[in-house]
């Protein structure tokens, strides 16, 4: 792993959305290429990383005060899905990576400087679940704990972790120096992500480099506002959910161009019927499609929501669980077809150099993540029509 990642500043100065689109579906072919090597590493590609960080892509969320485009919600849809249609690992990790830069802006103003001032980025893994133990001390915490699934560890600069404290939930700050990281990352699906543990024994984290968790959960933010940008007051549940839904749908899309690669080549054993020439396969295909499609259509629907938010809509409970639905509903659909076009792609696609087979345990990974949980989701939503409390905390 390079451990040494340039600044990644395009020229000192702020990309427009324009060239970010033309830069990332430029380096898409590049990041297809290297997603074996990239799953088989069980890690991200250290270029790769570079590459995004040189077309200020990671950066795009950044406020425009440290040189970030400040991008809207239809950009960040593209690009997240573009990279995710050419691996979807890269395209976990570049997500986190890109909204994980909206976390800074929670902090106070000294340490969103310090973080996002000298080189204008930060590549932050955020584990939100409370596995830390937090000591209130002179001047700060201290932290001990071990984080699991750490998405981003790899090639972080500096830590987000969460613990649960006398005042509450409360997030904490530290540089990847100060923890360990455990190499257990050895999973059937997103196996390219790194997604590893890590150890903080013992760790003193300053006042400022903490905050109370529950109003970023609500998306009460006095020191994002700062800036101008909605955005960084936006709730967290929001943005975890946009922070999947391209991931998802350029997974599929990524799987249905392999598909499609498959059936225009394959020839049927015994038959030597072409398969492309079949109207099963235009059936077949064609549902795939439009799953895709409706797919896209519901996350594009969660995208525009959130922009509605980030300019100045009350964000609900209702809104929330209408979104964590959404969401859900777009795993079922995307985990669904990936398993129904591995099912008539013929067994030879189950061979671990094809392209298919990576993606379909890649969606079915994904798609088991709590925050979008099938069956929780339906059931808040079912509560919700019958005027019930939530009685799932993730919303």
């Amino acid at each position: 792993m390079n451990t040494a990642l340039q600044s990644g500043l395009v020229d000192s100065k702020i990309v427009s959305e324009e060239e970010l689109l033309e830069r990332v579906h430029a380096l898409a072919p590049t990041i297809k290429a290297r997603a074996a090597e990239c799953a088989a590493k069980r890690e991200p590609h250290s270029e790769t990383i570079q590459e995004l960080l040189d077309a200020g892509i990671l950066q795009m969320l950044v406020p425009r005060r440290w040189g970030g485009t400040e991008a809207g919600m239809d950009t960040l849809y593209e690009v997240i899905e573009t990279i995710s249609r050419a691996c979807p690992s890269t395209g976990w990790i570049a997500s986190f990576y890109i909204i994980h830069n909206i976390y800074v802006t929670k902090y106070p103003e000294e340490t969103q400087e310090e973080l996002l001032g000298d080189k204008g980025y930060v590549l932050m893994p955020a584990c939100s679940a409370p596995n830390m133990q937090a000591e209130k001390v002179d001047g700060g915490w201290r932290i001990s704990g071990r984080a699991v699934w750490g998405s981003g560890i790899m090639h972080a600069d500096w830590v987000q972790v969460s613990g649960d404290t006398e005042e509450g939930p409360r997030g904490f700050l530290f540089k990847k120096e100060d923890c360990a990281i455990q190499d257990v990352w050895d999973y059937t699906g997103m196996s390219g992500t790194g997604s590893n543990d890590f150890i903080i024994d013992n760790v003193f984290i300053p006042e400022h480099h903490s905050i109370p968790m529950i109003p970023v959960f609500e998306g009460v933010n006095e020191h994002g506002k700062i800036h101008a940008n909605g955005l960084y007051s936006l709730p967290f549940f929001m943005s975890a959910f946009c922070t999947i839904l391209p991931v998802l749908t350029g997974s599929l899309a990524g799987a249905l161009d392999a598909y499609h690669d498959i059936a225009e080549k394959r020839i049927r054993n015994f038959s030597g019927a072409s398969v492309k020439d079949q109207q099963y396969t235009h059936l077949t295909i064609g549902e795939f499609d439009i799953m895709l499609s409706a797919a896209q259509a519901i996350s594009k629907s969660i995208y525009s929501l959130t922009q509605e938010i980030i300019d100045g809509r009350e964000c609900t409970i209702d809104n929330r669980i209408f979104a964590r639905g959404q969401t859900a509903l777009v795993a079922k659909i995307c985990r669904d077809t990936a398993n129904q076009m591995m099912s008539v792609a013929g067994a030879s696609n189950y061979h671990n150099d094809k392209p298919l087979q990576r993606i379909w345990r890649d969606l079915n990974m994904v798609c088991s993540h709590a925050f979008w949980d099938w069956d929780v989701s339906r059931e808040l939503i079912g509560r919700q029509r019958f005027g019930l409390e939530p009685n799932f905390p993730l919303v």
